[in-house]
């Protein structure tokens, strides 16, 4: 049994001719319900009673002898055991794609749960030639992760110092009270942030004030794997890259390694010239995780008249600044605030999403990109919601005193897969992500199908092939036609 393992089976080869290639949006409303997943119907079973990838099979519905582009294929998958009894639940969580190597070319296939065994892979068919469907089995529905999510958050624990004249101490720190830091005899130093509310707790130092806390870092990973539990183109091509859009599915596919988007009209951005005259004049904020700092890395490595400022700041968390004074721009990154896996750094240079926001002007100048997910895994989704809710606040009140401002949000992407960062668990915060922003005129870049769909091995900083279609999509946005 494995978190990431193919399903036993040839795969299926089909061959599509040319055809239109109008394909209609599809709407991709997500709802609180999608996140509270299905539970096995019992609470322990043996390890050959789990949904195996050896014994697990699927078939194409009703096929033909031909396709065309634009064609949508269904393909049927029926779970079993190591046993190979066919099951009876659902709450296996599949991904699918299909793809030519040759061509390059890939697009998302989205999985419905029919919860009595069965599932269905969905597929546009968006380019000439052969395509082969891959499904895999990410975890069964008896590997659960959410119990260990809402009552294990200290799967991931970190540490900060506090100093004082002659002496410092290195003590525990958590988003939470947890079983750790309740340990302590004296229990915790509590932070609470004076503007976003957010809370932070340290265990009290022996000898020093809770006010000399002045370095966070991470701590480390403490968790054991564990089994059984209890419970969880046409039109888009036409259409000009502004906020407020619905995200269909699939929302693009790539062919010759370009992410064609059925989003909206996106562009590329092959030169340094480009992309520097796209971002003329702005300001441009990121703000998030290591997978964010990626578009960052990229953009100053493309565009030599971008250079970047010595801060005597962390690699890792920022804040991290490059300018070009030629066009007037300046770029900013900086980490999303705690909880964040770093290197030890001093707690002033951590800012939260909502404190940075609510401290902008805004205007049709400044451009907000932003992501929260990958250090959030680990915690009980009560702890993202909250920090949700306070960044769509600021970011609603940025919107309404200066609404020409381009907000932009990077969605979870795939490559997580182990127990401190599954798949499914940041499948499960993009979806509370997507339904927290979706009345707001804002822009959801879905790296999500874009990393899941690509032939890059897994790997939850994507690969440069990947970063780029990103950004030139995140570009498109800013400089839509």
């Amino acid at each position: 049994f494995g978190l990431v393992v193919v399903l036993a089976k040839s795969l299926l080869i089909l061959y599509c001719r040319n055809g239109c290639l109008c394909v209609p949006t599809i709407q991709l409303s997500p709802s609180l319900t999608q996140l509270t997943w299905p539970a096995p119907p019992t609470s322990m079973i043996a390890a050959n009673q789990t949904t195996s990838p050896y014994t697990t099979s699927y078939d194409l519905q009703n096929p033909r002898t031909s396709y065309s582009v634009g064609d949508i294929i269904t393909v049927v998958i029926t779970a079993r055991d190591g046993l190979k009894n066919s099951k009876t639940y659902g709450g296996d969580f599949f991904q699918a794609k299909l793809f030519n190597t040759k061509l390059k070319a890939s697009v998302y296939g989205e999985v419905t749960d029919h919860h009595n065994g069965t599932y269905t892979a969905t597929f546009k068919l968006l380019w000439e030639g052969q395509a082969k469907v891959s499904i895999r089995l990410i975890h069964s529905s008896e590997a659960v992760l959410l119990r260990h999510r809402e009552r294990d958050p200290d799967k991931v624990f970190f540490v900060g110092v506090f100093r004082g004249v002659d002496h410092q101490e290195k003590v525990v720190c958590n988003a939470q009270r947890s079983e750790r830091l309740l340990k302590a005899s004296q229990c915790c130093c509590e932070y609470k942030h004076p503007i976003s509310g957010e809370l932070w707790f340290c265990h009290r130092p022996s000898y020093l004030p809770c006010s000399a806390w002045v370095d966070h870092g991470m701590g480390g990973y403490q968790a054991c794997v564990w089994m059984c539990v209890d419970a969880c183109v046409c039109k888009g091509m036409s259409v000009k890259c502004v906020p407020g859009l619905d995200t269909p599915s699939p929302a693009g596919f790539y062919l010759h390694d370009t992410w064609t988007s059925l989003m909206c009209h996106a562009q590329s951005f092959p030169t340094a010239n480009q992309i520097a005259s796209c971002l003329k004049d702005k300001q441009v904020l990121m703000m998030g995780d290591s997978t964010l700092r990626q578009w960052f890395e990229y953009l100053l490595k493309t565009v030599p008249t971008l250079k970047k400022l010595n801060l005597y700041t962390s690699a890792q968390s920022g804040p991290l600044e490059a300018v070009d004074t030629c066009n007037n721009i300046r770029l900013v990154w900086r980490a999303h605030g705690l909880p964040i896996r770093t290197f030890m750094v001093p707690r002033a240079d951590l800012h939260y999403i909502a404190s940075e926001v609510d401290a902008l002007a805004g205007g049709q100048h400044s451009v907000v990109v932003f992501t929260i997910w990958a250090h959030f895994t680990t915690f009980p989704l009560y702890t993202y919601l909250k920090r949700l809710a306070g960044i769509r606040r600021a970011i609603q009140a940025l919107l309404q005193r200066a609404p020409q401002t381009l907000v932009l949000i990077k969605s979870a992407n795939t490559g997580y897969k182990d127990i401190y960062g599954s798949d499914w668990l940041s499948w499960q915060l993009d979806c509370a992500l997507r339904v927290m922003f979706r009345e707001l005129p804002v822009v959801i870049i879905d790296v999500w199908q874009m990393t899941s769909c690509h032939y890059s091995p897994d790997n939850i900083h994507p690969s440069h092939e990947v970063i780029k279609n990103e950004v030139d999509l995140f570009l498109s946005f800013v400089c839509p036609i």
